[in-house]
């Protein structure tokens, strides 16, 4: 076998440069090409074909190796897995030694967990099917489907908003020891519109329907159990309802997977014969279409142990596409941020795990968890997007057998949206038990849920979430409307030493309470909220349900829609301190719910109701309020931003800034940096913020389900 042990040549100028960068420095280099064979050398005459073979490869060959640099080169072009592909110690590097798997930036390789579907034929101008043979063969079923490099919708009612029961009743089968019991039964009750509907359904339909029920922020997913006319309800079973977050008449619900439901643009439906029916968008015919269905949940495994971590991997410049999710035949119990989800790429007992400029897309589920004791890792440049639940996980629930910390993970400059899809309650970016990692400089949009959440202690417990930093994003248009309870960024328990500094938050909307831009929940402790701007979002800038010793300091939080300042619970204890923030607005109140009755400390900041110089805090006038002890030496002056309504928040009134000690920031630095191409495409589609406008105003109108 021949291998180049040679190392690239590079210009002698940069030479020198490189050699001093481990990671840039090979003398080892095997190539993959899609008409490449595994049985082949892998040199780049004679390259293999797959990330195993490559792998397997290399495990030969690492034997003979003492201190040299591994390179895999990976050809531009289309790859099918057959499975996730694992690596173990023995196929990472160690510290002198760095594996590394890369391809071209500009025309990256396209691995793919699932077939490519072709042979759609015309039943009628506005439906196709095709056949898949495996369905009958191999009992083969898919619950994703991407066309045109779109998620397809499963047949489903409505085809836009939501139902709404009359009521939810509960009966407990099982008790059991807990608070949540073990086993019961929950009667849906219908609305006489939904009995017509679920009259008209066949009996495969209803033994296969799934309900996906949205209620505060969570969601449940169910089979129905059975469906009875006459008492005009559906019942479903599993665990008793969590008493803290209970359905009932105001929760929303959808039903998916029924052939009845399938008759709008974009809609597909899979058969037991094997038949794939799927009802074509504007503009898409049968030649131009491209179809693929997930085969595989995950892509990558990187597996360690407690005695020997997965040490110096990395992946530059490769995308992953289409992978899935099959709910269990149990359902999915409600479960916060989609917690124990696992990921396409699951990495555990490892250190020094990179992603660089790469792409996953098309999940069923998260796309990278870095979950079990990891550390130094990083994910850069990449662009994660229609995503079943969330982008990036860190750290594990609870830190269980004596596992160290996940910690100094770094993701940064990445573009994360379009994701929620399965778990519409599944987070962009989440820290966990981990600690001294950050998240910045992020384009984190369009999710149902929250875009950062850090921390996973309720209450004030010890939490090993320390020292986070969630800096510089740009997160926004969240909630649509749909969950509850979430924030542009959420923390929960003791938190010492995190930041959340330098980011911008906006048009965050829940469908009843709680769609805040920063959110300091249950027991948030030391974390300090400074530099952000704030804006379009539903409840408030900042709440604080309870916690201690955390600082809002140098904010700018403009035009909320229902009120600009909220907080929860009132604590012996001061819960934070409020000093040389700008709040301006011309629309909702400036205090919400108990900011008057909280215990914190606030001063030095600049209060502007463009309506009115009558600032009211609660039923209190500002003269009244600062006699209570509040915002002494606060003012009410107009900031007299350059052009707030086009977003330029330039203050032009200077004697502002020192009267209230207020420092100025560049917002214009939160958000993905790099080519003007990685910035065009982190732009947010403006037919999707035109559609959460109009969510916005249905639901400020009353008219919204």
């Amino acid at each position: 076998t021949v291998i180049n042990m040679l190392s690239k040549t590079k210009p002698l100028i940069l030479f020198f440069l490189a050699s001093l960068i481990t990671l840039n420095t090979f003398s080892l280099t095997l190539y993959i090409s899609p008409t490449g064979s595994d049985k082949n050398a892998g040199t780049e005459e004679s390259p293999l074909a797959s990330l195993q073979g490559a792998r397997d490869k290399l495990r030969l060959l690492k034997k003979d190796l003492k201190q040299e640099n591994i390179e895999v080169i990976i050809a531009s072009g289309n790859y099918f897995m057959n499975e996730p592909v694992l690596f173990t110690p023995e196929d990472g590097g160690n510290s002198m030694i760095t594996v590394k798997y890369t391809a071209d930036s500009v025309d990256r390789p396209v691995f793919y967990g699932g077939m490519q579907i072709k042979g759609f034929e015309i039943v009628n101008e506005g439906l196709w099917k095709v056949y898949i043979p495996e369905v009958r063969r191999f009992g083969f079923s898919f619950e994703q489907l991407y066309i045109n490099n779109m998620r397809a919708i499963r047949a489903q009612f409505p085809n836009k908003g939501f139902y709404q029961p009359t009521a939810v009743l509960e009966t407990v089968i099982d008790k059991g020891e807990k608070r949540v019991s073990d086993f019961a039964q929950q009667k849906i009750s219908l609305r006489p519109e939904q009995v017509l509907l679920f009259n008209k359904l066949s009996p495969a339909d209803l033994a296969n329907a799934v309900v996906t029920f949205y209620h505060k922020w969570d969601n449940t997913r169910k089979k129905i159990l059975h469906y009875n006319q006459a008492d005009t309800a559906f019942y479903i079973t599993g665990q008793g309802m969590k008493p803290w977050n209970k359905m009932d008449s105001q929760t929303l619900f959808t039903i998916e997977n029924v052939k009845a439901g399938l008759d709008a643009p974009g809609e597909w439906f899979l058969e037991e014969s094997g038949y794939l029916y799927y009802i074509p968008r504007e503009g898409e015919t049968i030649a131009n279409t491209t179809c693929f269905v997930p085969v595989e949940n995950k892509f990558l495994i990187i597996e360690g142990t407690k005695e020997e971590k997965v040490e110096n991997l990395y992946f530059e410049n490769i995308s992953f596409q289409v992978a899935g999710y099959k709910m269990p035949e149990t359902g999915n119990e409600p479960m916060q941020a989609a917690a124990s989800l696992e990921a396409t790429v699951m990495v555990d007992y490892a250190t020094k795990i990179g992603f660089l400029n790469c792409e996953i897309a098309h999940t069923g589920s998260n796309a990278i968890w870095f979950r079990k004791s990891c550390s130094y890792s990083k994910v850069e440049h990449c662009y994660l997007h229609d995503l079943g639940a969330g982008g990036v996980k860190i750290g594990e629930i609870k830190i269980t057998d004596g596992n160290e910390n996940t910690t100094n993970i770094v993701v940064t400059n990445n573009i994360i949206r379009n994701g929620g899809y399965v778990f519409p309650c599944a987070v962009a970016l989440i820290i966990f038990t981990g600690s001294d990692n950050e998240l910045t400089y992020n384009e984190i949009a369009n999710f149902k849920y929250s875009g950062v959440s850090v921390g996973w202690v309720w209450g004030y417990a010890e939490s090993s979430a320390k020292r986070n930093k969630v800096d510089f994003n740009h997160i926004h248009h969240l909630g649509w409307g749909v969950l509850s309870d979430m924030g542009g960024v959420y923390t929960l328990g003791p938190s010492e030493g995190t930041t959340v500094s330098n980011n911008v938050i906006h048009h965050v909307y829940s469908t009843s309470y709680g769609g805040w831009g920063l959110y300091t929940d249950e027991g948030s402790t030391g974390i300090v909220m400074e530099n952000n701007l704030v804006y379009s979002c539903k409840s408030s800038a900042f709440h604080q349900h309870y916690g201690k010793e955390n600082i809002i300091r140098n904010n700018i939080f403009y035009n909320q829609i229902r009120s600009q300042l909220e907080a929860t619970r009132e604590e012996p204890h001061i819960g934070f301190r409020f000093t040389n923030n700008i709040i301006y607005y011309s629309t909702g109140n400036l205090a919400g719910i108990r900011w008057d009755k909280c215990n914190f400390i606030s001063d030095y900041n600049a209060y502007w109701d463009t309506r009115t110089k009558n600032i009211m805090v609660a039923k209190k006038t500002f003269a009244e309020w600062q006699r209570s002890g509040k915002d002494v030496h606060s003012i009410i002056a107009d900031p007299d931003f350059v052009n707030p309504s086009a977003l330029d928040f330039r203050i032009q009134n200077k004697s502002l800034l020192s009267k209230i000690k207020f420092k100025v920031f560049d917002y214009t630095k939160a958000g993905v940096h790099g080519t003007p191409e990685w910035k065009e495409l982190a732009k947010f589609n403006t037919g999707l913020a035109k559609e959460f406008d109009e969510i916005v105003a249905s639901h400020e109108n009353g008219e919204a389900k």
